[in-house]
């Protein structure tokens, strides 16, 4: 999901730093609301632009996905309770995953996301179920046995 989510933040013209901010925060997102959100606290979410910022909520719209935003040395990174995601966090926890393969993968998922239109991208059910759920599982066992390879 990571991996995916980052090359669709890129696809949609956020930095690369950025990308991995967004790609670590939405899978975190996405974990936390399989196990139900236990613990932390919520926020209330107002009205936003697609693809800007609301500086008095501190929120960043995606499309129609939200994500709590903060700035640091110039770059736009999400957080999550009270978490920020930074690149460092995005390679550590991702792509040490793939190994070598990572470049091949992060090729692979950014042609993947590429190949759909900005409004499948923007909208956030639509981006899970046409781009993400249609090949999670092929493309996680094709990634999986790439990155064992390159080890």
């Amino acid at each position: 999901m990571a991996l995916l989510q980052a090359a669709r933040a890129y696809a949609l013209g956020l930095s690369l730093e950025s990308a991995y901010s967004w790609g670590l925060n939405r899978a975190i997102f996405i974990a936390a609301a399989k196990r139900g959100f236990k613990g932390g606290t919520g926020g209330g979410v107002g009205e936003g632009k697609r693809g800007k910022t609301s500086k008095a909520s501190a929120v960043y719209y995606l499309g129609d996905d939200m994500a709590y935003k903060t700035l640091k040395g110039g770059v736009l990174r999400f957080t999550i309770g009270g978490e920020m995601q930074t690149k460092e966090d995005f390679d550590r926890q991702v792509k040490s995953r793939f190994g070598k393969a990572f470049g091949s993968a992060w090729k692979e998922a950014l042609s993947y996301v590429k190949s759909f239109d900005k409004d499948t991208l923007l909208s956030a059910n639509g981006f899970f179920t046409e781009v993400y759920k249609r090949r999670r599982d092929e493309l996680a066992e094709k990634w999986t046995e790439a990155s064992e390879a390159s080890e």
